[in-house]
């Protein structure tokens, strides 16, 4: 798989720590700043790193089209999001239609977009968390691959709540990546199956002390 990132790569990082226990390989990273820690960690990692500066295109149709070219140079069979900034054209999520995956700190349909600690803690939601979902070309709606779930604390800030919430993606990230690259992962339309049995609108479920127990 090809990882796209604009940043620090923690979950990128997550996944380069976990690639030996589970059935997939990162073939190259590739990010839109060439100031990205992410990029580092791949170098680091012995895989391909590689710039494409956004700034030096005219457009965002012609930015993607160059991403999709130098993506479709390693071959893929799935291509990962992990802290890309940038939302994507319609043309190239559906060059990669039901494998391009991206995780989001919210329990999906809850707080699409951006700054959601401060809006979970402002509406004082009892629970928070982290989805897996396929891309579509409508933000944050893809199919939901998974989803893990914590309860926030009374003394929970948004600096805390995230890093509760990062903890955890670290973990569920491989296994959702796992799931599709080990073939118990299909999709057809918009419904999901994992080892042939459809799963309910939320993904495959799991929660923080689960996944505490399982690091």
């Amino acid at each position: 798989m090809v990882v796209l990132l604009s940043g620090n790569g923690s979950n990128l990082q997550a996944l380069l720590d976990q690639q030996p226990n589970y059935s997939y390989e990162v073939v190259g990273v590739i990010s839109n700043r060439p100031d990205a820690k992410g990029l580092q960690r791949a170098e680091l990692a012995g895989i391909p790193a590689i710039t494409l500066d956004h700034k030096t295109f005219p457009g965002r149709e012609d930015y993607d089209q160059a991403l999709i070219t130098r993506i479709d140079q390693f071959e893929p069979g799935l291509v990962v999001l992990a802290g890309y900034m940038r939302i994507l054209t319609g043309s190239f999520v559906r060059h990669y239609k039901n494998r391009l995956m991206n995780i989001h700190p919210s329990l999906l349909p809850d707080y699409k977009g951006l700054d959601t600690y401060k809006r979970v803690l402002n509406d004082r939601q009892r629970q928070h968390g982290t989805t897996v979902h396929f891309v579509t070309e409508a933000l944050d709606s893809g199919a939901i691959i998974a989803q893990a779930t914590l309860e926030i604390a009374a003394s929970d800030d948004e600096q805390s709540l995230c890093k509760r919430v990062q903890r955890m993606e670290h973990r569920i990230y491989p296994i959702a990546v796992d799931f599709y690259t080990s073939g118990r992962l299909s999709m057809d339309d918009t419904r999901i199956r994992l080892d042939n049995i459809p799963l309910g609108k939320k993904g495959y479920q799991l929660d923080e002390q689960t996944l505490i127990e399982q690091l």
